[in-house]
């Protein structure tokens, strides 16, 4: 997966990391590229209260996106 995530992109995760109080498929930024696959991730809620903050590998990550469709004729 490397190469495929960048800074600013927003990621779930594919594991608890109850260290952290984290479950699986919580979503979070990417704010770092460390390189070999290592990413700092923010966690924040509604308000932009960052909750976590931690270096995450990509293989722990699922890079989420948003795919425009064509608007289907009513």
């Amino acid at each position: 997966m490397t190469g495929q995530i960048k800074e600013l992109d927003v990621v779930a995760i594919l594991e608890d990391i109850p260290s952290n109080g984290l479950t699986q498929g919580e979503t979070g930024t990417i704010v770092f590229d460390f390189g070999d696959g290592v990413y700092l991730v923010e966690f924040s809620d509604n308000l932009g209260q960052t909750y976590a903050l931690l270096e995450l590998r990509s293989n722990q990550l699922l890079p989420l996106h948003h795919v425009e469709r064509a608007k289907i004729p009513a």
